[in-house]
């Protein structure tokens, strides 16, 4: 499933035309984008969790070169799903 299968998914659920669907969709991601940006979380029971996680400065390789190279610590967002989520792939 991509952005526009969802997009589709939702106007034909909620008796939405494309773009209010479009427009739900993209609320959604830019509300889980900000929390997550600006309080490190955004958690939906039975679903998951968004967080952002810091990773720490480390030593890798230039795949073309085999150099060694420093990367910087950053941080990234990071999935965790929840139980419900994992059951309902496990029994697929």
């Amino acid at each position: 499933m991509n952005k526009s299968d969802l997009i589709e998914l939702v106007a034909q659920n909620n008796g939405l035309d494309k773009t209010e669907a479009a427009l739900v969709v993209d609320t959604i991601f830019d509300a889980i984008q900000k929390a997550v940006a600006q309080e490190g979380v955004a958690s939906f029971v039975g679903f998951g969790s968004f967080k952002a996680v810091e990773r720490a400065e480390r030593i890798g390789r230039n795949p073309a070169t085999g150099e060694e190279m420093l990367i910087e610590a950053s941080v990234v967002p990071k999935f965790t799903p929840g139980a419900s989520f994992k059951k309902a792939v496990a029994e697929k």
